[in-house]
């Protein structure tokens, strides 16, 4: 039987998994294969130059998938911003009806997408920010513990207490969880929390289809968690990235300046040179976001094979967790349970085993 959450009948999916948009990583390939697994792919449209680009990438992943996919809009400072609302106008006219938005002050954007029926995720780091966009009209919140990857926000709440504090404080708003999440393990917590699913973006970077180089795969399989450094807190523009050789660096200098300058840090924090990494498949060439997430990374399957073993995990963790509680006047028990040192009893439940030594 698949998966029944509010996030699995609003936007017609099999598993409450959404792909989150990643820069130069969320194009039609990952998109279109994490939504033929039963999950919900997202293009990112920052990833293409030009509205006109974006239009192009929505009718190519349409070739390559039927089921449901979304779009990514990120607003972010800028000296000269992207122009935000020509984007979403050709998500509109692509007839995109789910967008995840994140960043600074999308009142506008999220309006315009609304006023066409687009279904909205917005992605949050604090109660505070998650309570606006609900006064805005979005229909789910994705909330982004202080594990996840790339902007962290400020808080550094992680997301044992930020989701239930979300079940807690927003109304009965649909909510989804993000940062830390790669196996059915943490998808069945998720639900214990009061989230309707999950989003992931570290852990579909490590998957076939992710359109990125072999080496940088590899470099998350061999990483552990402690593998990640903050970056850009001295400006409060925190952001968690992978710990190579430029990230260090980039710590070092805005950790020792004297002067507090930005223009200092700027050329190791390039946006350009860490696109190149996943080109060139040099992981210390630039900075690259990854969430502490890839400790628990340990291969490259398909999104298929994960997503099927993601659900597979889910539905074993509930059933295990289900069967921890034994109601008054049950048996706690099986009756061919036994209990000793040399003796292998995965079937016996913890109230069993203290009866049976009594």
């Amino acid at each position: 039987m698949p998966f029944n959450t509010q996030l699995t009948r609003a936007l017609g999916i099999r598993v409450p998994v959404v792909q989150g948009g990643m820069q130069w990583v969320g194009y039609a390939e990952l998109a279109s294969a994490v939504s033929n697994a039963g999950g919900l792919g997202i293009l990112t449209a920052l990833t293409q130059p030009t509205p006109e680009d974006l239009r192009k990438e929505i009718r190519r992943c349409r070739e390559m998938t039927k089921n449901p996919f979304g779009v990514n809009l990120t607003l972010l400072p800028a000296l000269v911003p992207p122009d935000y609302a020509a984007y979403a106008q050709v998500i509109i006219d692509e007839g995109i009806k789910i967008v995840e938005t994140a960043g600074n002050s999308p009142g506008p954007v999220i309006r315009q997408l609304k006023a066409a029926g687009t279904t909205i995720l917005h992605k949050c780091t604090t109660i505070r920010h998650a309570q606006s966009a609900v006064k805005l009209g979005v229909d789910f919140l994705s909330i982004d513990g202080f594990e996840c990857a790339g902007h962290v926000g400020e808080t550094d709440i992680t997301n044992f207490i930020l989701l239930s504090r979300a079940r807690q404080s927003l109304g009965g708003i649909p909510f989804i969880a993000s940062g830390g999440f790669a196996d059915g393990q943490g998808l069945a917590a998720a639900l214990a929390l009061g989230a309707c699913g999950i989003n992931m973006g570290t852990r579909f970077m490590c998957t076939v289809e992710a359109p990125i180089h072999q080496n940088i795969k590899k470099a998350i399989v061999d990483a552990q968690e402690t593998d990640t450094e903050l970056v850009l807190r001295r400006w409060k523009n925190t952001s968690r990235l992978f710990a190579n050789k430029v990230t260090k660096d980039a710590v070092k200098i805005e950790r020792e300046s004297t002067t507090g300058k930005f223009e200092e840090v700027a050329p190791y924090v390039s946006g350009k040179r860490g696109r190149q990494v996943f080109l060139n498949g040099d992981k210390d060439y630039g900075v690259w976001t990854a969430g502490q997430v890839i400790g628990l990374i340990h291969d490259i399957p398909t999104c298929e094979e994960l997503l099927v073993r993601i659900e597979r995990e889910a539905v074993e963790t509930m059933k295990q967790n289900q069967s921890l509680y034994v109601a008054e006047g049950d048996k706690p028990v099986s009756s061919t349970g036994t209990v000793g040192k040399n003796t292998n009893n995965p079937g016996a439940e913890v109230y069993g085993v203290g009866k049976s030594k009594l």
